[in-house]
């Protein structure tokens, strides 16, 4: 079986560790370089972030390239300390990485990376969009030339997690995420609709703790916090799998339910950060959605299927 490379866009950020440690874990994926953006703290801190993560991992010879530290058109401010902590890690305030970022940034890197091997690459971004849509602008052709793009983010029929009508990554750049959805490449969107439904217990994450690598004592450190701000918002006793359900997803797709719908992401007003998906019932009132593309929607999951191979990739 040939792994599928990936590049994973992302702001770690406590479930973006997960997720960066299941890809690592996973034979199926070859994880190409990590891509850094704002979202869950400011660019510079989830670069740091990303690179302490490789090093805990073992693995600091995957490129990190730095990315926007603010949207296509508005003004990043306002990062996700309260689920995350101040460090992105749960507050544990670990040394500074001993590696260093390539000089090339995120947007070139992806370009590179994708135009160099046609069709074999997969970006997975699991946070704001902004890279992803400054690629395609500085690059169309990209569209054609990679594999796939599947996102966390956006919620089609459910309503959203930092507005009640937005998810938070689309929320972070919608103008980013529109231009995403409508560039005619093969694009999954892996949103609230399935990653709400996807948790870990409280006996999961005790299963966690009992494990002895590196990566999973990680984890074990930084999800408490996690959990906590779980507990007295959601009301529940575990954690969304957010990010990881977003890399889980592309080796157990059977486990996934999807539709394909155009989607439009609503910029302006109350609900902006939406993803709106076309109905069935075109007419006079629907033209933003006309000559949009079709996005693979994930609609319904086979929860406990994914959370237990997210855990047996962590320990």
């Amino acid at each position: 079986m040939t792994a599928q490379k990936i590049i994973i866009d992302t702001d770690p950020g406590i479930d973006d560790a997960m997720a960066i440690f299941f890809a690592l874990n996973s034979p199926e994926l070859e994880l190409i370089g990590l891509t850094t953006i704002f979202g869950n703290g400011f660019t510079n801190l989830t670069t740091m972030n990303a690179l302490r993560l490789l090093e805990i991992a073992g693995r600091p010879d995957i490129p990190v390239a730095v990315g926007a530290s603010q949207p296509i058109a508005d003004h990043f401010s306002e990062p996700g300390v309260v689920v995350h902590g101040d460090d992105g890690q749960g507050n544990l305030h670990l040394p500074p990485p001993t590696t260093k970022p390539v000089e090339q940034n995120a947007v070139d890197f992806i370009i590179e990376q994708v135009m160099r091997a046609p069709r074999e690459i997969t970006l997975v971004p699991i946070g704001p969009l902004t890279n992803i849509a400054l690629a395609l602008q500085q690059e169309p052709r990209i569209a054609g030339a990679v594999r796939e793009v599947v996102i966390m983010g956006g919620n089609a029929f459910c309503a959203g997690n930092i507005t009640p009508a937005a998810e938070a990554n689309i929320f972070h750049d919608p103008e980013a995420a529109d231009v995403v959805f409508g560039a005619g490449w093969p694009v999954t969107m892996v949103g609230l609709d399935v990653t709400q439904k996807t948790i870990m217990t409280r006996a999961q994450l005790e299963k966690l703790a009992q494990s002895d690598n590196t990566m999973s004592k990680h984890l074990s450190a930084i999800i408490p916090f996690y959990h906590t701000f779980t507990l007295n918002a959601n009301k529940f006793d575990g954690i969304y799998l957010h990010d990881p359900t977003t890399l889980a997803y592309l080796v157990a797709k059977d486990a996934f339910e999807t539709l394909q719908k155009a989607v439009r992401v609503e910029t302006q007003g109350m609900s902006r950060g939406k993803t709106w998906p076309a109905n069935n019932h075109m007419n006079k009132w629907s033209t933003a959605w006309e000559n949009r593309p079709l996005v693979n929607l994930c609609i319904g999951v086979d929860a406990n299927k994914i959370s237990d191979l997210i855990l047996e990739r962590l320990m």
